[in-house]
Order: structure tokens, then C-alpha cells, then sequence
């Protein structure tokens, strides 16, 4: 390459490497560091000499071997073959590396992350003459059963195109069209491009989004719903479900594509993630879910700067989605392993450590990563709209979420689903708190909720949080003197906030019913729980024992609502719970 650099290196700590003699080298371009060609990133340049983190483990290098910026910067390669593809951080496809090198990736192995020599059937979609820019699609690959693939003039390109391939069988080098720009300067469009992971993809304008992204999972659609383009963070200690409920998000949330980023986790639950999620069915298309979604795999045994580029890697492939029109997911798990990274790399560079000895830009870092999320009018000729959710699991250490990482993502998110290790223990899942989380999109959700799920959703939906607060408030006095000592008009209270926790909140994941549950259906079930909140106020008022309300079979149908397909049943059961009266017990006068 015309750019390339070549300099010496002079010093080596851990993942961090030092060159000289590297004058005219630019901020995050890629460097392959000694003999053996290992991959890297340059972060800081001062005078000829170039700090570059090392992608691949430095064990074995030594000063004086040769380092070679390329002038390039770290990129990912997006066309047909990314779908289904499972990669490391730096884009390299891990069953194809498997069969080269066996269970590890050899060091300064590199792999193209597309299949350049498979053949695909492309539809040109253009002709001579047509006028295209940045982000029109040119052609198009049915990649997957569950994923058209449209091939897009790369950004910031416009002009006319010249000549067209056409439709047929290629590969992913066949040029399928040439743009001459205003210039005259003549581009060849392929079935590929690249793009730089730091930079994001342009848009034409960023909306506010008035859409939920269904999720199927009773705490989030119906307490702290996300919009589509929204943010939301799933903080928790070790062992609260955060891996599971990214699991469900991914599988059964409404997005069309799915980019699912393992950044740093223990290598088990790695391994247990690739195991099961090609494996799992998607329930809607019927096909397998892996046929719409990309993984990115970065254990906690990689090195650690491996770590900060998989989630930049992560984003800029599902903003290739967004671009194509579609709703995408994105789920990091977990962004404090990408902090952590950030704080290594940050020590060895000897910069003034912030706060937990975090740098001092982690908060900028967190922000521009979710910033890169959103629903956005694309750039193009036809003002198509496509959306990126991002949502990110946080581990914080001991569970504490006043620590800098959670803390700084609390700043940012619109949503936070705290994971608590209390419902954990008590076998309540999914554990998230329904006292600590929050959501900052009912508002502009509020209005499609009433529309298209129910007319009192937003009555109900405030009616359960009164409920679940009188019963945390009860339960102190509870612990004290115990239920019996309650008034009865509190331990009817108790009853229906227990009947709410357990029948409503807690939602089995394993389940064929009851791991997904629509919207609908949630407003039904909500609506009998505060039936039966009614009807056992008024039967008790009218002097029927609290003893006796509590033997009806009303009350071994409540707990099967959630396994029960079937809407009407679940109305035929609030119809019975409406149709209970005094005439049916033994009224009690003094």
C-alpha cells in the first residue's frame, strides 16, 4: 500500500506496544506488529512515536521487530455472507478460522470476513442513466429465508450510474455497477464495502420514535417499555438472569435483525450462547433465529483491547442494517468488560486515572456508543426509515450501582432494567426490580399503547405501580408483626400484590406459552388481576370472610392465565371473576 509506514519497536507492556521511526502515522489506523504480522490499532501518536494496542496476545514479541502501519483504518467488511456469521472482535469469521487452526485463533491469522470466492444470486435493481446516492440500493441477495439483502451505494458517493452488470450469479467481487460522479471520477460498486468501526454511518435525519419495541416479556412492554432506536441498559450482579433476558429480548422483541455481541464474558457462557442460539427456532418466521441475527464473540480470556473493538465492530454492522430499512437489536453483554478494557489500556498508557480508576473519557466513550443508536430518516433517494435499539447489559462489581460504569450509562439510557440479586434468590424471574427501574418513553409510547393494545392499558399500567408501592410499604410492617396482625383491608391488598408479583410479573423463559406474551394478552391479564382486586374488596365490605373469597376456584385459575393461549378463555375468566357476588357465600353479620 501506498501509505504503509514502517517502524521499529522500541517498547512492549502487556497488550500496549510502542514504535518509532512511525512519522506520518494517523490516529486509529491499523498496524500489524512484529514478525509475526499480529493485528493492531494505533491510539496515540506523539512526534515518530506510535502507541498502538495490540489486538492479539504480545507474548513472544521483542523490540527491534518491525511494525507496519497500513495507513488504513480498523474497518469491517459489510455485504452478503455477514448474516448468520459468527465473528471475533476484529471481524474474523470464527468457523472459518476453525477449520484453518483448530479451537484458537493462531496469532496475525487473518481472515477476510466474507466469503469472497461463494456465489450469490444478485437482482440488479439499477440501468445506465439512473441518477443514484449514497444509500440507494443497487442490487439485491436473498441471503437468508428471513433476510433480503440490498447492496447499497456506499456513503457519500453520488452521481450517475454508466454501466450495470446483469442479474445473476457472482460472487461478491463482481462489480455490478460504475458510478461516474460529478467529477468524472468513475467508482466501481461491488457486492461489498467497507467502513470504519469508529465512524458512524450518516443519516438524514434522526426522529423521535412513538413505536415500542415489543418484547413479549411482561415487565418490560407493560412497566419500562423501549421504543424502536431506543437505549436501555440491564445492569445486575452475577447470576441475576442478564444473559437470559438478553436472550429473550433478541429472540422475541419485534426488531427484524439481531446483532448479538458477547464482549468479554466468561468463555462457558460464550460457548453456551454460540451453542444454543443456532439451535433456536424463530417465532417469526418459523425458520432458525440465527438467519437474522450476527454474533460477535470476545471471551474474557481474549486480549482485553479485542474487547473495545468488538462492540464498535458490533454497531457499525447493525447500522448496515438500519441502512437497508430495517429494525435492528443490538445487545452488548456486557459493557463493563468494554470499560474494564478501557481502564487496562488506560494504565498502561500511564494516563491520570478518573474515578475507580476508569479514564477520564469513559463517560464520553459510553455516550458515544449509545448515541450511535436511534430511528433515523436514511440517507438516500426515497427518505426509507430504519432503526438500532441498542441494549446493554452492565455488570457491576458486588451488584453496586453507584459505581462509574452503571452510573454514567444511567446518564444516557432512557430505559434501566435493574436486575436485583433479592427476586433473584427468591427464584422471581425475570429479577428485574420493579421499584428501581424506569423508563423515560411512556409518554411518547402511551398514546400507540392505547391504540393498538387497549383503551385502559395506561389505567391499568398505573394502577399496578400503586399496588406494587402499597405492598413494599406493607411488607416492613409485615416483617414486624407478621400478616395476621394486618387489618383485613391490607391483607387483601397483600393478597393482590402477591397475586400480581407471582401471576403476572414473574415469567417463565422456558415455557412454549408463557416465554412470549403479547401485549394484549398482557392487558387482559392485568385487567383480571384488578378485577379480583375489586371483587375482594367489595365481597369483604359487604361481609363475606376474607377465608372464604380465597377458596374459589377463581383463585387456581389466576396463576394458569399466563399459560394459556387461548384470549378468550382468559376474558371468560375476568367474566367470572365480575360475575362473583354475595349469593355465592355465606354472609357474616354481627
Amino acid at each position: 500500500m501506498e501509505n504503509q509506514i514502517e517502524g521499529t519497536i522500541i517498547r512492549i507492556s502487556g497488550p500496549v506496544v510502542q514504535a518509532k521511526d512511525m512519522l506520518g502515522a494517523r490516529l486509529y489506523d491499523v498496524a500489524r506488529i512484529g514478525k509475526q504480522g499480529l493485528i493492531g490499532e494505533i491510539i496515540q501518536v506523539e512526534n515518530d512515536i506510535a502507541t498502538i494496542q495490540c489486538y492479539e496476545v504480545t507474548d513472544g514479541i521483542r523490540p527491534g521487530e518491525p511494525v507496519i502501519g497500513t495507513g488504513e483504518p480498523l474497518s469491517v467488511m459489510l455485504g452478503p455472507g455477514i448474516m448468520s456469521q459468527i465473528y471475533d472482535g476484529i471481524q474474523r469469521p470464527l468457523p472459518a478460522i476453525k477449520e484453518e487452526t483448530g479451537a484458537f485463533i493462531h496469532r496475525g491469522v487473518e481472515t477476510p470476513a466474507l466469503d469472497m470466492t461463494k456465489e450469490w444470486d444478485f437482482e440488479v435493481t439499477v440501468k445506465v442513466g439512473d441518477e443514484v446516492l449514497g444509500g440507494d440500493v443497487i442490487a439485491t441477495v436473498q441471503e437468508t429465508p428471513s433476510y433480503l439483502h440490498k447492496i447499497l451505494v456506499p456513503p457519500r458517493l453520488k452521481g450517475k450510474i454508466v454501466e450495470t452488470a446483469d442479474s445473476g450469479t457472482y460472487n461478491i467481487q463482481k462489480v455490478l455497477a460504475v458510478l461516474e460522479d460529478e467529477d468524472g471520477d468513475r467508482h466501481e460498486l461491488k457486492g461489498y464495502h467497507l467502513w470504519p468501526v469508529r465512524i458512524p454511518r450518516p443519516i438524514k435525519k434522526r426522529l423521535n420514535s412513538d413505536e415500542p419495541l415489543v418484547t413479549g416479556q411482561r415487565i418490560f412492554d407493560t412497566f419500562f417499555p423501549i421504543a424502536k432506536g431506543g437505549v436501555a441498559a440491564i445492569p445486575g450482579p452475577f447470576g441475576t438472569g442478564k444473559t437470559v433476558s438478553q436472550h429473550q429480548l433478541a429472540k422475541y422483541s419485534d426488531a427484524q435483525i439481531v446483532v448479538y455481541v458477547g464482549c468479554g464474558e466468561r468463555g462457558n457462557e460464550m460457548t453456551d450462547v454460540l451453542e444454543v442460539f443456532p439451535e433456536l427456532d424463530d417465532p417469526r418466521s418459523g425458520e432458525k433465529l440465527m438467519a437474522r441475527t450476527t454474533m460477535i464473540a470476545n471471551t474474557s480470556n481474549m486480549p482485553v483491547a479485542a474487547r473495545e473493538a468488538s462492540v464498535y465492530t458490533g454497531v457499525t454492522m447493525a447500522e448496515y442494517f438500519r441502512d437497508q430499512g430495517y429494525d435492528v437489536a443490538m445487545m452488548a453483554d456486557s459493557t463493563s468488560r468494554w470499560a474494564e478494557a478501557m481502564r487496562e489500556i488506560s494504565g498502561r498508557l500511564e494516563e491520570m486515572p478518573g474515578e475507580a480508576g476508569y479514564p477520564a473519557y469513559l463517560a464520553s466513550k459510553i455516550a458515544a456508543y449509545y448515541e450511535r443508536g436511534g430511528r433515523a430518516v436514511l440517507i438516500g433517494s426515497d427518505d426509507n426509515i430504519g432503526s438500532v435499539s441498542i441494549i446493554g447489559a452492565v455488570s457491576p462489581p458486588g451488584g453496586d450501582f453507584s459505581e462509574p460504569v452503571t452510573q454514567n450509562t444511567l446518564r444516557i439510557v432512557k430505559a434501566f432494567w435493574a436486575l436485583t440479586k433479592k427476586l433473584a434468590e427468591q427464584r422471581h424471574f425475570p429479577a428485574i426490580s420493579y421499584l428501581d427501574s424506569y423508563t423515560l418513553y411512556w409518554d411518547v409510547l402511551k398514546d400507540y399503547y392505547r391504540e393498538h393494545f387497549s383503551e385502559d392499558f395506561e389505567e391499568l399500567r398505573n394502577k399496578a405501580f400503586r399496588l406494587l408501592q402499597e405492598d413494599n410499604e406493607l411488607q416492613e410492617i409485615v416483617q414486624l408483626v407478621g400478616p395476621d396482625a394486618l387489618p383485613p383491608a391490607e391483607r387483601i391488598t397483600l393478597e393482590a400484590a402477591r397475586i400480581l408479583k407471582e401471576d403476572f410479573l414473574q415469567q417463565n423463559a422456558f415455557h412454549e406459552v408463557d416465554s412470549f406474551c403479547s401485549p394484549k394478552k398482557q392487558a387482559i391479564m392485568l385487567r383480571n388481576v384488578f378485577d379480583t382486586y375489586e371483587k375482594m374488596k367489595e365481597l369483604f365490605a359487604a361481609g363475606v370472610e376474607l377465608s372464604d373469597i380465597m377458596e374459589k376456584d377463581i383463585f387456581d385459575r389466576l396463576p394458569r392465565m399466563k399459560y394459556e393461549s387461548d384470549l378468550k378463555k382468559l376474558e371468560k375468566l375476568g367474566e367470572d371473576i365480575r360475575a362473583l357476588n354475595t349469593s355465592m357465600f355465606k354472609i357474616v353479620t354481627i
